[in-house]
C-alpha cells in the first residue's frame, strides 16, 4: 500500500466557488479481498484532516464487466475537494475470470471492508454510498438493492454489514436480456453469448433465464431500498436510456426514493475522464464531455419530496455531490478521526 498527500490544484479545483478545498490523502493498494484469481485492491482518497468521521463513496468502474480496473474513474481527488467526503475505487473480478455473481460479491466485500476499517480511516460507517457507470452502475445498483441481505448464495465474504445508504448509477444496463436483444436487432447474426452481457452470465441471457433474472436489478427492488440517483444520455447507442427509466419506474412503484436525469444529446460514458472509453469505439462515447462542459441540460424525474415529478434542469458532477450530501451527511457526533493516514488499517501483509 502506498500513501501520498495531494494538494489542491487548478485541475482539481472545487466545482463551486463556495466549496472549501481539502488536502487529500491517497492510500492506494489496500487488499480488501483475496480470491483464487488474485488479491482485489482498493484505492482510497480522503481529506487529510476532518473534525469528525466523513462519509465514503465507493466507485465501481465500467468496461462491460470484461475490461477496466480501479484507475478507470472520474477525478476522485476533485470529488474529495468538492465534497469533503472520502472516495474509494476498487478492482473486481472480470467476466473472463469468473462469471456473475462474482462481481457483485466483490463489490459487497469492498463495502464490508470500508465499514470494518472505518474507525481507523476516519470514515463514517453509517454513511457509505456506492457510485458506478455502465457495468459499474449495474453492479452499484445491485449492491444497493441487496445490501439488506446479510449473505447471498455462495458469497465468499459474509462477515460485516454490506448495506449502503445511497446509490448513484449512470447509463447502467438493467435488464441484460433486453439489452442484448436490442443490440441484436440491428445485427441478427451477432453471437449473444459473446456480448458483454453474455460473457458476464456465461451464455446467451435469453437462454440463461434464471441467471439473467438474478443479475437484473429489477428483481431486487424493494420499498426499503436506499435512495437512488440515476442518469443517462438520451442518444446512448450502447445502453438505451429506457434501461434507467425501467429501474426508476420500478423503484417508484415500490415506494422507494429515486431521481432520474435524462441528459439531452449525451452518449455513453460521460462520467469518464477524457480517453476513458470503457473499451468502446470513440464514436459511441462521450468520455470527458461532462467534465469539459460542467453541466448538461436534462430532464429530472423524482419520486418523492416537494419537487416530485418532472422538470427541466441541468446535471453535472455537482449534482452527484449534492445528492450524496443530502443522503450521507448525518448530524455531528463525537468520535475518533484518522488524520493524515496515521491510523490506516494494515489489512494485508
Amino acid at each position: 500500500m502506498s500513501h501520498a498527500s495531494t494538494p489542491p490544484s487548478a485541475d482539481s479545483a472545487p466545482d463551486t466557488a463556495s466549496t472549501p478545498s481539502y488536502q487529500v490523502v491517497a492510500d492506494t493498494g489496500f487488499v480488501f479481498a483475496r480470491r483464487d484469481t488474485g488479491d482485489l485492491l482498493l484505492d482510497l482518497y480522503r481529506p487529510a484532516s476532518a473534525e469528525r468521521p466523513v462519509p465514503v463513496v465507493l466507485w465501481v468502474h465500467g468496461g462491460g464487466w470484461y475490461a477496466g480496473d480501479r484507475t478507470q474513474a472520474p477525478d476522485l481527488v476533485r470529488r474529495v475537494h468538492a465534497s469533503g467526503y472520502a472516495f474509494a475505487s476498487i478492482d473486481y473480478r472480470l467476466s473472463d475470470e469468473e462469471v456473475f455473481p462474482a462481481q457483485l460479491h466483490d463489490v459487497r466485500a469492498a463495502v464490508r471492508f470500508l465499514r470494518t476499517h472505518a474507525e481507523g480511516l476516519g470514515l463514517d460507517p453509517q454513511a457509505i454510498g456506492v457510485w458506478g457507470g455502465s457495468a459499474g452502475g449495474h453492479l452499484a445498483a445491485l449492491a444497493g438493492l441487496t445490501g439488506h441481505i446479510g449473505a447471498l448464495v455462495d458469497e465468499e465474504d459474509t462477515g460485516g454489514d454490506p448495506s449502503v445508504q445511497a446509490v448513484v448509477a449512470s447509463y447502467a444496463p438493467v435488464d441484460l436480456a433486453v439489452v442484448v436483444a436490442e443490440a441484436q436487432s440491428g445485427r441478427p447474426d451477432a453471437d449473444a453469448a459473446a456480448s458483454p452481457e453474455g460473457r458476464l452470465l456465461g451464455g446467451d441471457p435469453a437462454e440463461l433465464v434464471e441467471a439473467a433474472r438474478y443479475a437484473c436489478p429489477l428483481t431486487w427492488v424493494h420499498a426499503g431500498a436506499p435512495p437512488f440517483q440515476l442518469s443517462h444520455g438520451t442518444v446512448d447507442d450502447l445502453v438505451s436510456y429506457r434501461q434507467s427509466e425501467l429501474l426508476h419506474e420500478a423503484l417508484a412503484a415500490a415506494g422507494a426514493s429515486s431521481e432520474l436525469y435524462l441528459l439531452d444529446g449525451y452518449k455513453h460514458g460521460f462520467l469518464n475522464e477524457a480517453g476513458g472509453l470503457d473499451g468502446q469505439p470513440a464514436a459511441v462515447m462521450d468520455d470527458g464531455r461532462l467534465e469539459l462542459e460542467g453541466a448538461a441540460r436534462a430532464v429530472r424525474r423524482r419520486t418523492a419530496g416537494a419537487d416530485a415529478g418532472e422538470v427541466r434542469t441541468t446535471f453535472g458532477f455537482a449534482t452527484v455531490d449534492e445528492f450524496l450530501r443530502r443522503h450521507l451527511t448525518r448530524p455531528a457526533s463525537p468520535g475518533p478521526v484518522a488524520r493524515g493516514g496515521n491510523r490506516s488499517p494494515k489489512p494485508s501483509p
